[in-house]
């Protein structure tokens, strides 16, 4: 598509304009953004309006998709927040003078162009745009097609905004909602600097296994919470229903619930709060049991092991029964994502024992797995949580959207 290749073109073009860019004029852009987002949502609530209209009320997305004037409010302060956060570009990460004299320092520096492909969120479009100015990187963004609507209006104040600012508005570029602009951006060598896919693993794995510029993987979140023989019942219930409930269609909602065989007995009470919010449950044999005649028959089941290392985005979860800790651990490092997990306990060497020996970014004790959020990070806002290993781990903010150089200095020294 010659069309796309030509916005590709104009935002690396316009990335170049960013290098030079003082901390101040950034700012200023992400306030006036802020602003304009507040004065103009009943034009962004109209447009998301006919993006709700063409999905289910009852699809699991609709609430990740569905804007408020309260969540308009909240994504304006998020982003007066990454304004007021110190800028990671042209930090000094480490310096030395060698024996030759020659001075060396390693310096933090924007990516340059990053390309964003993400599903039915536009409080995405607003998030990433923050970070990646204030980053001094240039963004193309890929929303999904369930978006559109709301995701064009969006980017429309963007670019006004930037404008009223004397900066290239081709800094942003938001790209059609076909599947073949996908291809496009999975293939820009020479033109996007950085993939960063947010969304289900289908669209992680499918990014991850056809792009040709590098790739971090962020998003596909099978969580667990693990209560403990020593766990308190009160803490437990309270934590597994807002790991599970506060918002059932986001990558650190909770997934699997695994539990002590000594404590199956309060099982019931630790599920209360999940059959008031009717989540179904998968499971196992011993838990089933344990809950059988105290939990709603309409929502238990017997669980099948398709229902573990399953991401539910939904009312559902599963429930297995873990003879230790360290069987605990072995089931999630087995299932799990490398996302967010969580232990339940009041006994201290079992919380450090679990920190220590399960793999993932975020790793809890007594707190529940919602709290896997940039903004809860005091990161201001967040690109993605990142699960894998390389570059960047859990949530990704400012510090994670730079890269760095070495500028050597010198008075003509040679190399023999």
């Amino acid at each position: 598509m010659r069309e796309l290749t030509e916005t590709f073109k104009k935002v690396r073009g316009a990335s170049h304009s960013l290098t030079t860019c003082e901390v101040e004029q950034i700012n200023q852009v992400l306030f006036m953004l802020a602003d304009a987002i507040e004065n103009n949502a009943p034009q962004i609530l109209a447009a998301n309006a006919d993006d709700l209209a063409r999905m289910d009320v009852n699809n699991p997305k609709y609430d990740r998709l569905q804007l408020t004037k309260e969540r308009i409010q909240t994504i304006a302060e998020g982003i007066r927040n990454v304004a007021l956060l110190p800028s990671p570009i042209g930090k000094v990460l480490a310096e030395t003078v060698r024996p030759n004299g020659m001075k060396l320092t390693k310096v933090s520096v924007p990516f340059g162009v990053i390309g964003i492909i993400y599903e039915a969120r536009p409080n995405v479009t607003l998030d990433v745009f923050a970070l990646c100015l204030k980053s001094g990187n240039a963004c193309i963004l890929k929303g999904g097609s369930d978006a559109d609507c709301t995701n064009r209006t969006i980017v429309e104040i963007i670019r006004n905004v930037l404008i009223q600012c004397f900066m290239n508005p081709d800094v942003v570029a938001l790209l059609p909602p076909e599947h073949e602009a996908t291809a496009e951006l999975l293939n820009a060598r020479g033109y996007v600097d950085l993939l960063i896919p947010r969304g289900g693993r289908n669209l992680i794995d499918f990014v991850r296994q056809h792009a040709t510029i590098p790739v971090i993987e962020t998003g596909a979140g099978v969580c667990h919470t693990y209560f403990d023989k020593n766990g308190q019942v009160e803490k437990g219930a309270t934590i597994i229903c807002n790991a599970k409930t506060r918002r059932v269609s986001v990558c650190n909602a909770l997934d699997c619930l695994l539990v002590h065989w000594e404590r199956l007995m309060d099982l019931p009470k630790l599920c209360k709060g999940l059959a008031d919010k009717s989540v179904m449950i998968y499971a196992d044999t011993s838990a089933y049991e344990a809950l059988k005649g105290y939990y709603p028959s309409e929502l238990l089941q017997k669980s099948t092991d398709e229902d573990y290392g399953r991401e539910f985005l939904d009312y559902k979860m599963s429930i297995a029964t873990s003879t230790s800790l360290q069987g605990a651990i072995a089931h999630i490092n087995k299932y799990g994502s490398g996302h967010s997990e969580c232990i339940i306990t009041e006994n201290p060497k079992c919380a450090e024992y679990f920190t220590k020996a399960v793999d993932a970014a975020c790793v809890y004790v007594n707190v529940p797995t919602s709290f896997t959020d940039g903004g809860e990070f005091g990161l201001g806002a967040e690109i993605g949580i990142s699960t894998q290993k390389l570059h960047a781990r859990g949530p990704m903010g400012l510090e994670e959207l730079n890269t760095y150089k070495w500028v050597i200095r010198g008075e003509g020294q040679t190399r023999k």
